[in-house]
């Protein structure tokens, strides 16, 4: 008991250091070389960072091999490291360096013999997944992989939408005098219409269909004009879309590019877009032996059985899921609601327990993985 309380104080601490250190996407090199001493003091062998910048380290030996994944990076916006009570408040606390330092926690507690963990923290999730593409690109050896992200103790991840970012572009050949704005089409003011004409064709005939299985169109950036008294000939915008799991990108792809098409037409101005990234859904086996051993751990921890959910957002085990074929979910301690919020914050009892339940998820699926052989 004592050795119990003493590695979950040990635990803590890392997490609250790791919370100090501040890890906008792409700027994650002083957290991963934290994570490499953490790493070393925890027993862990062939701790390195790869070409991108992802710390991978290994702990235990023989069957099966567990990819343990969480990212380094966190959104910007810095938020004072502060324990008040039960909770503990930093930027990324919950997205996602709790369910990360339970995951490097949990691995650490794997003997020889148990299975072969490998533990990565990767770059960039919170941009353009460079770390994790990078990884799959490399072809890790695993049998299976749980990834990191908030989900609350009692829910197990199943199911991400895709994602398609794309980047609009309006010209309307002209521009004017702002006080004479008749003489020319106003470039922000066509694009805002696109972008609505656009979200409207997309999402239309989704009624009574829950949040997870529907598709949307979200307008997130716009940059345009050269002068305050100038209409403006050009403006460029940012359209983020999610498509659930029983759509894809290249279907959605051929309607925006016919959407997009008739607008232009109608309009009689230029309008082109071109993608700036491009994420496939993906849903897990519900049945699998990963499945089946974090629900008998959620059981024996919580006392109560998880629910397998689909989440509206686009993750790194959408990117593993599609292109390895393996038994994948994602798993982690923290309310996914404190995510990018401005006071971000988790429960220390919360962390304490997913380390518990994530530990023991190893060990069942030890055991089942040997059973399917």
């Amino acid at each position: 008991m004592a050795k119990h309380l003493e590695t979950s104080r040990y635990a803590i601490k890392t997490l609250e250091k790791a919370l100090r250190i501040y890890t906008p996407s792409l700027s994650e090199k002083a957290l991963a070389d934290f994570l490499a001493d953490r790493c070393d003091d925890l027993g862990f062998r062939d701790i390195h960072q790869d070409e991108v910048g992802n710390l991978i380290a290994t702990k235990g030996s023989g069957e099966p091999r567990i990819m343990l994944c969480g990212h380094m990076d966190v959104v910007p916006g810095k938020i004072k490291v502060k324990i008040e009570g039960d909770v503990l408040y930093g930027r990324g606390a919950s997205d996602a360096k709790a369910p990360l330092i339970a995951m490097l926690f949990a691995a650490a507690s794997v003997e020889e013999n148990q299975g072969t963990i490998t533990f990565v923290g990767t770059v960039d999730e919170e941009g353009n997944a460079t770390g994790i593409k990078n990884l799959v690109k490399n072809k890790p050896d695993v049998d299976y992989a749980i990834f990191g992200e908030p989900s609350s103790l009692q829910k197990i991840t199943i199911a991400y939408k895709g994602r398609l970012a794309i980047n609009l572009k309006v010209n309307v050949k002209d521009s004017a005098h702002a006080s004479a704005p008749w003489l020319a089409k106003n470039a922000i003011e066509e694009i805002s219409a696109v972008a609505n004409e656009l979200k409207n064709e997309l999402e239309k005939g989704q009624e009574g269909k829950n949040k997870g299985m529907i598709l949307t169109a979200t307008l997130t950036e716009i940059r345009g004009g050269t002068s305050h008294n100038v209409t403006p000939k050009e403006c460029v915008a940012t359209v983020d879309i999610r498509i659930p799991v029983d759509m894809n990108c290249d279907y959605i792809e051929e309607k925006i590019t016919r959407i997009i098409n008739e607008i232009s037409l109608k309009k009689e101005i230029e309008v082109l877009y071109s993608v700036i990234d491009e994420t496939e859904p993906f849903e897990a086996e519900h049945d699998s032996p990963l499945v089946r051993a974090l629900t008998l751990s959620v059981l024996e921890v919580e006392k109560k059985r998880p629910m397998l959910i689909r989440k509206t957002g686009t993750g790194d085990m959408n990117v593993i899921g599609n292109q390895l074929k393996i038994p994948v979910i994602t798993y982690g301690p923290g309310d996914p609601h404190e995510a990018h919020t401005i006071n971000e914050k988790v429960s220390i009892d919360e962390f304490v327990k997913g380390i518990e339940i994530l530990k023991r998820s190893l060990h069942h699926l030890k055991r089942l993985h040997e059973k399917t052989k």
